[in-house]
Formats: structure tokens, C-alpha cells, sequence
């Protein structure tokens, strides 16, 4: 089935805008609050998974993850679902490999700016994590094992080497890889039709606002000021008071 983008973007508009609203709900908040603190006044101040980890102990880090991973997981579904096996019209783009990246952007993105936070929210690993995760697989399931050997590499970098910052950004960076990867073997006779190029843009951005949102942490890490993620010591952590 094709579709002609001019008579149905607003279903895109639509997507992205309920996207973002889905992203700028934060979970590290929202948990650390039911803990009676504020996870922004806590360790780094930073409202996400690793701080919470820190802060919390690692159970409390795994849930704040998963429930985070969610909202990228839920905005990929519904592109996905909402435009499988569609194409745009006069070309053999298929729809579902735009928008599922699309509206999971639009999560990341407001969960890095959200407007319910004044534009000052996390760093959006977790997020992206789960977007790719799902995007990877939700169309090839034979390849979750791989995008979860991925993210359990990703787990042991941090484990031995305890740079959280550059152990999430090179897990963004690989699962990027991976997709673009898939897209150019998919699309290599039409790498210069102006869906290709955008969905590739896509992939880009994600990598773009993760950095960028870590620059700090790369700027201490570059200098020797970083600290340290042990993932020992938040196994150890013992509850919050």
C-alpha cells in the first residue's frame, strides 16, 4: 500500500507531538519523590538512570531504566504498527522505517528538554536504548538476542572499566551503527532518494543530542575529573534513608 506524505502528514505531527509529551514524563522524578527526595538535589543532579543508581542502589536504577527504555519502546510501536506495510508513494521507502524513528526521537527529545521541566531533563540513554532496541527487532524478532548481548556489553564495559558516561554513548553509538547498517543494505540502490537520506539524518540526531547532552561528562572525562560508575558499589548500595 502507498501513501502520499502531502495528504497524511498531520498523522506524523500528531505522533510526534503525543512523542514528546510521553518523553518530558520522568520516572526518575517521579520514583525518587515516592522515596522522599528529589533525585535533582541528589549526587550529580542529573534526573536519570545512572544518577539514580548512584543514588538509590542498582534495583532502583534497573526500574528507573526499564520504566525509561519504555518510553522510546511505546512511540516505535506505534509507528511501527501504525504504518506496516505501507510505502511512500512512487517509491519503495517503507513508512515504518521513518516513523518508528521519528516519534522515538520526538521521545528523546522530550525527555532531554521537556517543557514540564523547564527544557532540563535527562540525557536520554535509557530512552534511546529502548528505541533502538525495539526498532532493531521489531521487524527482524531473530535479533533481540543480539541487541541484548549489545546491551549487556554495554553493562560490562561500565562493570570493568566504570566510565558510565562513554560505556552509554558507545552503546548508542553501536546500536546507530547497527540500523544504519540495516538501512543501507536495504536501500543501497536508492541512497539518494530524499527518504533514505532522512531516515539516516534520524539516526544521526539521536546520536547529536545524546553527546551533546553528555558533554560535560566528556569534557571531565578528557580532563581526568570524571567520576567513576561503580556498578560494585551500587549492588551494595544499601537503602536509601
Amino acid at each position: 500500500m502507498f501513501i502520499s506524505f502531502s495528504q497524511t502528514w498531520y498523522w506524523f505531527v500528531l505522533g510526534a507531538v503525543v512523542s514528546y509529551f510521553i518523553g518530558c514524563f520522568n520516572f526518575a522524578v517521579l520514583i525518587s519523590k515516592l522515596k522522599h527526595k528529589d533525585i535533582r538535589s541528589q549526587g550529580s543532579g542529573n534526573p536519570g538512570t545512572m544518577n539514580m543508581s548512584r543514588t538509590f542502589g542498582w534495583k532502583i536504577g534497573l526500574l528507573n531504566f526499564l520504566c525509561d527504555a519504555l518510553k522510546g519502546i511505546i512511540p516505535v510501536m506505534v509507528g511501527h504498527l501504525a504504518f506496516a506495510g505501507m510505502y511512500f508513494e512512487g517509491t519503495a521507502f517503507a513508512v515504518t522505517d521513518f516513523s518508528r524513528y521519528l516519534f522515538g526521537l520526538c521521545a528523546v527529545i522530550g525527555h532531554v528538554f521537556p517543557v514540564t521541566m523547564k527544557f532540563k531533563g535527562g540525557k536520554g540513554i535509557a530512552t534511546t536504548l529502548g528505541v533502538f532496541t525495539c526498532g532493531v527487532t521489531c521487524e527482524v524478532g531473530w535479533y533481540f538476542p543480539i541487541a541484548f548481548a549489545l546491551l549487556v556489553g554495554v553493562v560490562l564495559y561500565i562493570y570493568f572499566f566504570e566510565w558510565g558516561s562513554m560505556g552509554s554513548l558507545l552503546g548508542v553509538s553501536g546500536f546507530t551503527i547497527w540500523q544504519g547498517i540495516i538501512f543501507f543494505l536495504r536501500y543501497q540502490g536508492m541512497l539518494t532518494n530524499g527518504w533514505v537520506i532522512a531516515a539516516f539524518m534520524v539516526l544521526l540526531i539521536y546520536n547529536l543530542i545524546t553527546w551533546i547532552a553528555h558533554r560535560v561528562n566528556l569534557y571531565k572525562l578528557m580532563g581526568g575529573e570524571e567520576h567513576r560508575t561503580s556498578i560494585k558499589k551500587m549492588i551494595h548500595k544499601k537503602k536509601a534513608n
